[in-house]
């Protein structure tokens, strides 16, 4: 199921900068979460295997699934946020994972994806998944989001998205002049969002597009470094950076409290 990667001189490059030892490997089929019992042939091609387990009280009890198997003593890698390609450090050395659905994937591109996945799992300060990063402000976060589990799901592991970017954007834009094709696959992935982070509002106010999945589109912005439009702008700066969980946790009550403040304006309005 998993077959190591040959990967070409300037990604050899960064995984020896950012994260030397780490596997990648391709992964014969594709999945949001690998089965238990397939993820442990990880067992195979690496060291030690250490499955992460997080307390069930961090959890509010309308929970997705996922994020209850994740929390669990099962080792689960992959999960529904991640996308193409996904990483654990809960082996040793840490594997980066190319999905199949990677075969479609135009080659510059995919080769930053890999190369962002070497950068965050080098990271000691990034964890591979959202929960960590909230912890027990899980739960005050999905109190400060009105709306169904699945979609305080989407918005948390959005919100853990931009934080990580903001920690690795710099390195991207340094790979200037030393990993050129990685850095430019960088740029004009950013360039192709500047058109949607721009309607992002109206389409939300028209309800073309759901908060949640723009929260996903312009936390996915911040590792570009786009210009984004309000509220989401707030994340996009140091604070964020440097508070982390709480920061997050507070931008979602403010937020939401302004957004039901304009829906009062306009009931008045009629």
């Amino acid at each position: 199921m998993f077959e190591t990667r040959t990967l070409p001189p300037d990604l050899e490059s960064v995984r020896e900068e950012y994260a030397p030892g780490a596997l990648v490997v391709d992964v014969a089929r594709d999945f949001d979460t690998i089965p238990p019992e397939a993820a442990e042939n990880l067992g195979l091609v690496v060291e030690s295997l250490s499955p992460a387990a997080y307390p069930k009280e961090w959890l509010p009890d309308d929970a997705p699934q996922a994020l209850r198997r994740y929390a669990s003593s099962d080792f689960t890698i992959g999960m529904p946020e991640h996308g193409t390609v996904t990483w654990t450090d809960q082996t040793t050395p840490p594997v980066v994972l190319v999905k199949y659905r990677a075969k479609g994937t135009p080659t510059d591109f995919l080769d930053f994806l890999i190369a962002e996945a070497l950068v965050q799992a080098g990271n000691d300060d990034v964890p591979e998944q959202f929960l960590p990063f909230f912890g027990a402000q899980y739960r005050e976060l999905a109190d400060a989001i009105p709306l169904g589990p699945s979609e305080v799901y989407q918005v948390a592991a959005a919100l853990f998205d931009g934080w990580v970017g903001l920690q690795t954007r710099d390195e991207f834009a340094s790979w200037e002049g030393r990993h050129d094709r990685l850095y430019d696959a960088w740029v004009d992935a950013g360039e192709r969002l500047d058109d949607r982070l721009a309607s992002l509002p109206r389409l939300v106010a028209t309800d073309r597009l759901s908060f949640a999945e723009a929260t996903e589109f312009a936390c996915s912005a911040i590792k570009h470094e786009r210009d984004l439009p309000a509220p989401f702008s707030a994340l996009d700066t140091a604070a964020y950076l440097d508070h982390g969980a709480t920061y997050a946790v507070q931008w979602a009550q403010k937020t939401f409290e302004q957004l039901a403040d304009a829906r009062d304006d306009i009931s008045d309005a009629e």
